[in-house]
């Protein structure tokens, strides 16, 4: 005993002190990682100098050269590495909104079917969701682009709806023309949303005050039909739908999506709306049993139980999840390399072998991935705090 103590005693006198000790340690911390940063740093620069190459961001002025099959903004392989990595990010912002939209429709209709009395019905969604969830995404992404590419030839295209083809090269749709009226019908679009959720907005009022129901949705139809159509006209000029044909060996017209593009997006959509779907039974089975037969007891149909009761109520449970499937789907995008469809994982990979830049072009694609992230975050938590339950 009297060992120990005289070996404690050697300790210097601000050990004793539990901030001091705290400071010192978080110093030391600080030091090894600034030590590491340093040690890392210049032994990437002994390296890149041994390779002829130096950090630096200027390699983005410099004609890319990269072909790039499917773009949103104006490219050709002359433009530069700037560019092409812009196309790239577009293109997965692309399969990243449409997907999430897509994935939160199809996701919320199986997690309603999942908790359907008929078991047949809640048996196939099962199975689909257990088969989906237990298969990795990559062999389904590769599943689906072969499924795509034993589509006939473009002669014999599948024809499944007036205006729309399927073939060997994708799925060839009807499109409006990029005009006047286009731009100003956007617009109309666009001034509709807004009146759609000013006029919603007043019949929730009403009815809070009144409770008086006001059937809105025959108004929001016309707002959606009237206003872009009457913007169209102010330009004097009229919408044109290209509708896709076949002339030649090809269509004429309209708007195409490549195989690796619908085979991308068929299989995230696919594989992302499993999870959602038992993200939105386990929201709605955590409302009590008492809602539905309140509910009920007041002559409500099981529809608008579900649409005015059950799920506003089942968001709280929802919303916080149903974030981490939208960040899974934007982030498993990037193996659309695996599939051949240029995204921005894509033409970073080939920029990297193209340069040499690895440092620089990992650095903006973690910096991209991270504020799409922290923006899809963001928004749905602004939702989450809109929908949660108000205690007073």
């Amino acid at each position: 005993m009297q060992q120990a103590t005289s070996s404690t005693s050697s300790l210097p006198a601000w050990w004793y002190d539990r901030t001091a000790r705290a400071l010192a340690l978080q110093a030391t911390l600080l030091f090894v990682v600034v030590a590491a940063a340093i040690f890392f740093f210049s032994n990437v620069q002994t390296n890149m100098a041994a390779r002829g190459l130096t950090l630096g961001f200027g390699f983005l002025d410099r004609s890319a050269g990269i072909p790039i099959g499917e773009y949103l903004i104006p490219y050709t392989p002359s433009n530069s590495y700037a560019r092409a990595l812009l196309v790239g990010l577009l293109n997965t912002l692309r399969v990243a909104i449409i997907g999430c939209l897509l994935v939160t429709l199809l996701g919320v209709f199986l997690g309603i079917l999942r908790l359907s009395e008929n078991p047949l019905l809640s048996g196939l969604v099962g199975a689909y969701i257990e088969i989906v969830r237990n298969t990795p995404v990559v062999l389904q992404l590769v599943f689906w682009l072969v499924v795509f590419q034993q589509l006939p030839s473009v002669r014999e295209a599948l024809n499944p709806l007036p205006g729309v083809y399927l073939s060997q090269r994708g799925l060839k749709i009807p499109v409006l023309e990029w005009n006047d009226a286009a731009v100003f019908a956007l617009a109309g679009l666009a001034l509709a949303i807004a009146a759609i959720v000013w006029t919603t907005r007043r019949a929730r009022a009403h009815q809070m005050q009144t409770g008086e129901y006001r059937r809105v949705w025959p108004i929001c139809v016309g707002y959606l039909v009237m206003l872009p159509l009457a913007a169209a006209q102010l330009t004097g000029d009229r919408l044109i739908l290209s509708v896709p044909e076949l002339q030649g060996f090809n269509f004429a017209g309209g708007a195409e999506l490549s195989p690796e593009f619908a085979a991308l997006l068929t299989g995230l959509v696919i594989y992302t709306a499993a999870f959602v779907a038992e993200i939105v039974r386990s929201g709605i089975q955590s409302v009590g049993k008492g809602q539905w037969e309140a509910s009920r007891a007041l002559g409500l149909s099981n529809g608008r139980i579900m649409r005015l009761v059950i799920l506003p109520q089942a968001l709280r449970v929802i919303v916080p999840p149903l974030t981490s499937q939208y960040l899974n789907l934007t982030k498993n995008s990037s193996l659309a390399i695996v599939i051949g469809y240029q995204d921005l994982f894509s033409v970073s990979n080939t920029s990297i072998n193209q340069t040499g830049q690895a440092i620089e072009v990992i650095f903006i694609m973690m910096t991209v991935y991270l504020v799409l992230s922290l923006l899809t975050a963001a928004g749905m938590n602004i939702y989450n705090a809109r929908v949660a339950l108000k205690e007073r």
